[in-house]
């Protein structure tokens, strides 16, 4: 092939062979993010085989794009707008001070989801090109977002958010550790008979981490297990915890899934006359701002919501600067905050 018949061939030649946009070998050609890597590679090879002569990059080994504007999408529950939500306020809010100190523009859209954090209805950020990448928080990517997802070719990260297809970049707690960490805590203080609160079988990928965390603790000691399942709000925790203190009278502790249960579950405890923590105990997980003031004040597992964000940044600024490096799952572990809240059985 003659140099003249090299320079005849076009990214729309390229696009056919390929079987892609001008705008996805544009894309490539020009070694911008926004591509899965198997596209780009194949891309890449259609332009050799058609003789395609691709420009050398002199500052090939320094990153050629940057991180400008970052699209921020959060699920939002019915009646609750994310901001209000304890625990993905501080997301939000580690998101948005890692934005402003790094000067990146910040675009930002609410995602309706269902009982089990499947979305109701797509915004328009997840497919349009305003923004370089996507950080998305709390929400579940099944089979159709995903696909929708892959034809927008932008970088994603999940904020504890999880997918059943698709290979992301993501932050999560490391629940099932930190979940094993606080039933030792009460197995350390003596207590034997201890239930789980909050843990079902269609349950979200995070909780049944955890209740995976409280299974195995509890199985290394040689306990009974006592699982007490409710959906996901303070009163469906109080009517659980109530009919399982009259089932299982021998309960000297519980460990919610989270604070939310974990507060609903110490209220049916006080109506039905239980002192807390001399007759029971309870360690919940998140932290969040009302287990300080409960009576007792709570103990709970304490989860970098703030350092999530954070972290969820520099993801997504890596994978737009390195966009064909390995994909990372950064997991964080939770703290235990010692509070009021766990005593020594009285008796068992």
């Amino acid at each position: 092939m003659t140099s003249k018949s090299l320079q005849k061939v076009k990214l729309a030649d390229i696009a056919r062979s390929a079987g892609v946009s001008v705008s996805a070998v544009s894309l490539a050609l020009r070694q911008k993010p926004g591509l899965p890597s198997e596209t780009r590679q194949r891309i890449l090879e259609a332009a050799d085989s058609l003789g395609y002569r691709r420009k050398v990059n002199p500052d090939s080994n320094r990153p050629v794009a940057k991180l400008r504007t970052v699209g921020l999408v959060v699920k939002s529950d019915p009646d609750l707008p994310p901001q209000a939500n304890p625990f993905y306020s501080y997301i939000i809010a580690g998101i948005e001070e890692t934005c402003r100190r790094k000067r990146i523009n910040l675009l930002y859209a609410a995602m309706p989801v269902d009982e089990h954090n499947l979305p109701l209805e797509l915004p328009s950020l997840l497919t349009d090109s305003a923004a370089d990448g996507i950080l998305l928080v709390g929400a579940f990517v099944n089979r159709a977002l995903s696909d929708i997802l892959k034809q927008a070719t932008r970088p994603l990260v999940l904020v504890d958010a999880y997918s059943e297809f698709g290979n992301y970049d993501s932050v999560v707690s490391d629940n099932l550790f930190s979940a094993r960490q606080a039933v030792l805590h009460l197995i350390e203080r003596g207590h034997r008979h201890i239930g789980i609160l909050g843990g079902a079988p269609d349950a979200y990928p995070s909780i049944v981490e955890r209740v995976r965390g409280y299974e195995q603790a509890i199985r290394d000691h040689r306990l009974a297990f006592y699982y007490i399942d409710c959906d996901y709000d303070r009163l469906s925790a109080y009517q659980a915890t109530t009919a399982a203190l009259q089932k299982f009278p021998q309960l000297t502790a519980i460990f919610g899934c989270n604070d939310e249960l974990t507060l609903g579950a110490m209220s049916a405890a006080r109506d039905l006359g239980k002192q807390i923590p001399e007759e029971l105990s309870f360690v919940g997980f998140d932290d969040i701002e009302q287990t300080a003031r409960a009576i007792p004040p709570l103990t709970t597992m304490r989860v970098d919501k703030r350092g999530m964000g954070r972290i969820a940044v520099q993801l997504l600024n890596d994978r737009i600067e390195y966009p064909d490096s390995t994909p990372i799952t950064a997991a964080l572990h939770a703290r235990l905050v010692e509070r009021d809240s766990v005593a020594m059985p009285s008796g068992d």
